[in-house]
């Protein structure tokens, strides 16, 4: 599944590219400047599963509260830079492990070697990000829109920008809204550079239609074995963006050590509180790290059938439900003990 000629590239204490494991990112939406409640929420992503963090740099206090945010932490910090090169310069003085800019928004050649010659010195790789909402108005032109072939075209000259001032220690970003414009972009990129790519849908959306185009563009684009870090981006808490991300690397085999959870829909036959009864299972063995498919259903006629490819299994009937591992039977509890009996197996899962 994965580019294995990708370049490995080294994010603190983190490696992407060269056929390691997907990574996921997300980024704060706090004051960079509030380095407690930043610290706060990188923590509650850590726990989550988040393993690279990205905070915006717009101020130079933003870029002086970097150590003490750092020192907080457990996770590659990146600094995300645009317009003025010398918060990118502080950034990187002050422990990045990683800079996101856009050359083109950076300024003068001056000012861009700068930047890289102080990454270079650091050691300290340089992502360049490119959105279409941000398209060169000379590559619109060209194309008479922004079109997936643009997106390609002006990150690769911001590549060469980069590489021409003696440096490679590179991460591409192109995003885009249109979901099938940002997967065409990808497939066109992953020909012309061996370059580790972040993935994402920019400006997705709300929880509801963010985690849909996500899950259809990231899929698509990862199951061509595209992508080395990904970032689900959602208008609401980032913790749901770990989350989500998490959930479609499982979903393509590409991420395990936590459980999933499937639930069947619901119908006439549902006897029990089937919707109450999946978001309490999901909520509960959230952050348990066990590799299982657990399933939830409604129903005792279909029940076990359904929920013999999980490891594990509750089904509910009239009043009462089933324990099922592994496709048999194990015991009948009342309905409101199904969710004691599931988590007791779960505490004990592995043991002889």
């Amino acid at each position: 599944m994965y580019r294995e000629h990708t370049k490995e590239i080294h994010i603190g204490n983190r490696v992407i590219g060269g056929g390691n494991p997907i990574l996921i990112q997300s980024m704060t939406n706090t004051k960079t400047e509030d380095a407690d409640a930043t610290i706060a929420q990188i923590l509650e992503l850590e726990n989550a599963g988040c393993d690279i963090i990205r905070c915006a740099v717009p101020t130079m206090e933003a870029a002086e509260a970097l150590p003490r945010i750092k020192a907080g932490i457990h996770i590659p910090l990146v600094a995300d830079i645009h317009f003025d090169y010398r918060l990118a310069l502080a950034a990187i003085k002050n422990g990045a492990d990683k800079i996101r800019i856009n050359p083109g928004n950076i300024g003068s050649t001056g000012r861009i070697k700068a930047v890289v010659d102080l990454a270079k010195e650091r050691q300290i790789p340089i992502r360049v990000g490119v959105n279409s909402g941000s398209l060169e108005k000379e590559i619109i032109a060209r194309y008479g829109r922004v079109t997936a072939e643009g997106l390609v075209e002006s990150a690769l000259d911001k590549v060469r920008i980069i590489e021409d001032l003696g440096y490679d220690n590179l991460v591409i970003s192109i995003k885009s809204s249109d979901v099938l414009m940002c997967a065409k972009a990808h497939e066109l990129i992953a020909k012309q550079t061996d370059y580790p790519l972040h993935v994402g849908i920019t400006e997705s959306g709300t929880l509801y239609s963010g985690n849909i185009k996500s899950a259809v563009g990231l899929g698509i684009i990862l199951y061509e074995g595209i992508g080395d870090t990904i970032r689900v981006s959602l208008t609401g808490n980032p913790v749901e963006e770990v989350r989500s991300a998490r959930l479609i690397l499982k979903t393509l085999g590409l991420k395990r050590g936590f459980i999933e959870v499937v639930s069947c829909p619901t119908c006439g036959r549902t006897q029990i509180d089937l919707i109450g009864l999946a978001n309490q299972v999901e909520n509960m063995v959230r952050g348990i790290p066990l590799d299982l498919k657990v399933a939830v259903m409604g129903c005792v006629v279909n029940g076990p059938g359904e929920a013999a490819e999980a490891d594990l299994g509750i089904a509910g009937g009239l009043h009462e439900g089933l324990l099922i591992k592994h496709g048999e039977i194990i015991k009948k509890v009342p309905e409101d003990q199904l969710l004691g009996a599931l988590k007791e197996e779960l505490d004990h899962w592995g043991e002889a």
